[in-house]
């Protein structure tokens, strides 16, 4: 008797795995559009939209310095929205990464024009770690880091 236990025990041991949820399958679209709707929230001057893509835990890091949500909000997110809406950047092409439920995206933006009494001409490299929580994709980190662009 006890070799149709085993027998059966073997089946369902073995029948389980196909139970289990698929893993999710994520695009590059899904989280190239939190990137764009970060940019573009920033663009529009948009503050509360901007921020409704970041996650309450998230850390920005620009020229050395490290800012969280909270900060970024109140002193740089001002900055950055004046600075969009006086030139507009080119974003080259992105590099989207995926691990389970983090994806982190890459990406360059050239900035090259007149801005109030001066003249700019850089070329910004982004690193954006997103993850997925709840079925919504949030910003988790963003660094920031620029050069001059050569002539």
């Amino acid at each position: 008797m006890p070799r149709p236990r085993c027998a059966v025990l073997a089946v369902i041991l073995l029948w389980l795995p196909a139970c289990a949820p698929a893993p999710a399958v994520h695009t590059e679209a899904e989280v190239a559009s939190v990137l764009e709707s970060f940019y573009g929230a920033i663009k529009r001057g948009d503050a509360t939209a901007a921020m409704s893509v970041i996650a309450p835990d998230a850390m920005f890091v620009e020229s050395g310095t490290l800012e969280t949500r909270a900060e970024y909000e109140k002193n740089h997110l001002p900055l950055d929205i004046d600075f969009e809406r006086q030139i507009t950047g080119k974003r080259g092409p992105l590099r989207v990464t995926f691990a389970g439920d983090t994806a982190w995206i890459i990406a360059t933006t050239e900035y090259d024009g007149k801005i109030e009494d001066g003249y700019v001409s850089f070329a910004s490299s982004q690193l954006m770690v997103l993850t997925k929580d709840a079925d919504a994709w949030k910003i988790r980190s963003i660094h920031w880091s620029s050069r001059p662009l050569l002539p």
